[in-house]
């Protein structure tokens, strides 16, 4: 789990998982937009880390049918996870501001009646 493209997987299957724990891995798959394979490796990597349970259902006709339980390491991990993200969001969310009111100035020097099309934006 160490890029940030990784983490972000892990935290976006986290989330699904503890809002919907009886997704097959093909649900998961197609809700996430991620590939099979990579559902079923960050599932592995999660639960060799301990912060999923995995339960296969016992009486369910599908054998294959499995329940995802968050452990709580699992939701320290989902608040960890998403404390980065959001703040590294607000970063972003900081430098696109100042972005704008330059390209805004910027617009003022060229052409002033311009402006008029950006007022919405600020």
């Amino acid at each position: 789990m160490n890029t940030a493209y990784n983490k972000e997987i892990h935290l976006n299957l986290l989330n699904l998982l503890q809002e919907e724990p009886k997704l097959t891995q093909r649900e998961m798959n197609r809700k996430m937009g991620v590939s099979l394979g990579k559902i079923n490796y960050c599932i592995s990597a999660l639960t060799k880390k301990g912060m999923i349970k995995v339960e296969r259902f016992k009486k369910a006709e599908n054998k294959s049918a499995y329940k995802y339980r968050l452990t709580p390491k699992g939701l320290e991990e989902v608040a960890n996870l998403t404390i980065s993200f959001l703040k590294i969001r607000i970063a972003e969310y900081d430098k696109i501001k100042k972005e704008i009111k330059f390209l805004s100035k910027q617009i003022d020097k060229i052409d002033p009646a311009l402006k008029k099309d950006l007022e919405h934006i600020n």
